[in-house]
């Protein structure tokens, strides 16, 4: 007899009331929320129903990939212009810095203040650089968190802990998390959705990134984030091969389910009840995929809103536009992926084009979601991994500078999904080196974003390896309540 067989017969008389008790349970449950509700999840074992009354059911994720500096965005810090090429390796001695090899070799450490303005906006009187005005007339819509700060001071484990809450490869992302936990919206696209923005800066150092911040660790692969191409059909095979008619794809597919159903109750392995959704899920994709990629029913004002790139394949505009068409049709999370921002050198000339990049496609996304009505209930995150050092790596000149990696501090901003807009959250010293109010750990985000999507990030686990694994994992995280209005 088969070993999982013989394991499944193996009941003792305790397993058989549980296992009936629950059945009787899912019935009940059958019967109240539909098939389709039980489609999206599978079991109401795996937490398809939010925890607690959520402040938003959606959520879009903006991953600056390479890490943006406080000093040229939100983090104002005015009298560093007095200090301008003072020596800090003093300073960092004594505060026990690590630092990267790219900058533990310098004789000097020359402080090196941003040349861009600063202005207020907004009733709430928030700093924003000369570089970011559209998000100058929005600030009374997001939230700056200018106190996060990291454990990670390079690129790949910084990434992987904000993306999957571990250094260690192999977790699952934020986006499996919130699939697992509170499934689908719809039938006919993915859950969780991936789009890879342009970078428009043809000297940036861009970070190579890969699917590990989008999988599904040990969750079923069903929760994988789905990516869709910028270039080409926005996914691979989208079309039936020639010959080879939709009625004919059907029975072939149905054939193929028996096939693995029979392979499934043979061996018990759940990924072949993952392969078998997927490919119901790319059927199904052939139709829904062509309509979500045809922008011709946009109209030109919503264009405008969010800038002349939107109507170019692949660019940051059009991805923001993008996530929001996806949102309207149930996807649950979608991350847009924006790399270049890893300016160790000629920062003015790169930061500049990278933030053209973002700024009023950011104003137009938030806008956008606004007018339709969809803020309230959409969770919105915008940053990247660390911060930046304030001493300049290399040679600091009047025109010219770069910034090293920081991981003590660094800014990021939220709106929507009952998030208090109109507000700065944490500050930073003088140097921008050291928190000084309200830390706000990478952990503490993830248990921040999980709330506001109705999820406690200490009871959404899912048993691998003999333990619960958690987003948040073994460390301390809390939930930041001052966010929220």
């Amino acid at each position: 007899m088969n070993p999982l067989e013989t394991y499944n017969n193996a009941l003792t008389r305790r397993q058989f009331f549980r296992k009936s008790g629950t059945g009787l349970g899912m019935a009940a449950m059958a019967s109240l929320i539909g098939e389709r509700g039980l489609a999206a999840g599978e079991s109401m074992g795996n937490m398809t129903i939010p925890q607690f009354a959520p402040k938003a059911k959606r959520a879009i994720y903006i991953s600056l990939i390479g890490a943006p500096s406080q000093f040229e965005t939100f983090d104002y810090k005015p009298d560093l212009e007095k200090r301008y090429q003072e020596n800090l390796k003093d300073f960092l001695a004594k505060e026990g810095q690590r630092l990267t090899g790219m900058t533990s070799g310098q004789a000097s450490f020359p402080l090196a203040p941003s040349r861009y303005k600063f202005s207020q906006h907004g009733k709430s009187g928030t700093w924003v650089s000369e570089l970011l005005p559209w998000h100058g007339k929005m600030v009374d819509d997001i939230c700056v968190v200018k106190s996060m700060h990291t454990d990670a001071i390079n690129h790949e484990p910084a990434n992987q802990l904000l993306c999957t809450g571990s250094m260690i490869a192999g977790k699952a992302s934020i986006g499996s998390w919130l699939s697992y936990g509170l499934g689908s919206m719809n039938e006919d696209l993915p859950s969780f959705v991936v789009l890879h923005a342009k970078h428009s800066s043809p000297f940036a150092n861009v970070q190579a990134i890969s699917s590990r911040l989008w999988g599904s660790g040990y969750l079923p692969g069903k929760y994988s984030g789905v990516a869709l191409r910028s270039l080409g059909d926005p996914v691979l095979f989208l079309k039936d091969n020639p010959g080879v008619p939709r009625e004919m794809r059907r029975k072939m597919l149905d054939g193929l389910g028996k096939l693995n159903q029979k392979s499934y109750d043979a061996v018990g392995d759940p990924e072949i009840q993952t392969r078998m959704q997927q490919y119901e899920m790319a059927f199904r994709m052939q139709s829904s995929v062509p309509e979500l990629a045809d922008l011709s029913g946009e109209s030109e004002h919503t264009y405008e809103l969010y800038g002349a790139e939107s109507k170019t394949r692949g660019s940051f505009a059009n991805s923001a536009l993008m996530a929001r068409r996806l949102l309207e049709r149930g996807v649950r999370f979608v991350q847009i992926f924006h790399r270049g921002w890893d300016q160790h050198a000629n920062l003015p000339r790169d930061i500049e084009s990278q933030c053209k990049d973002v700024d009023q496609a950011c104003y137009g996304l938030i806008q956008d979601l606004k007018q339709r009505g969809m803020l309230e209930d959409t969770l919105v995150i915008w940053g990247g991994e660390f911060g930046r050092t304030v001493y300049s790596q290399g040679v600091l000149t009047e025109t010219n500078y770069g910034r090293d990696h920081h991981p003590r501090c660094f800014s990021m901003w939220m709106a929507g999904g009952g998030i208090k807009g109109g507000q700065v959250y944490g500050e930073t010293d003088e140097l921008s080196f050291n928190i000084t109010e309200n830390p706000v750990h990478v952990r503490d985000l993830h248990a921040t974003i999980l709330h506001a999507l109705g999820m406690d990030h200490e009871r959404l686990t899912y048993k691998f390896q003999g333990l619960d694994q958690r987003l948040t994992g073994v460390e301390p995280a809390k939930v930041v309540m001052d966010l929220f209005a």
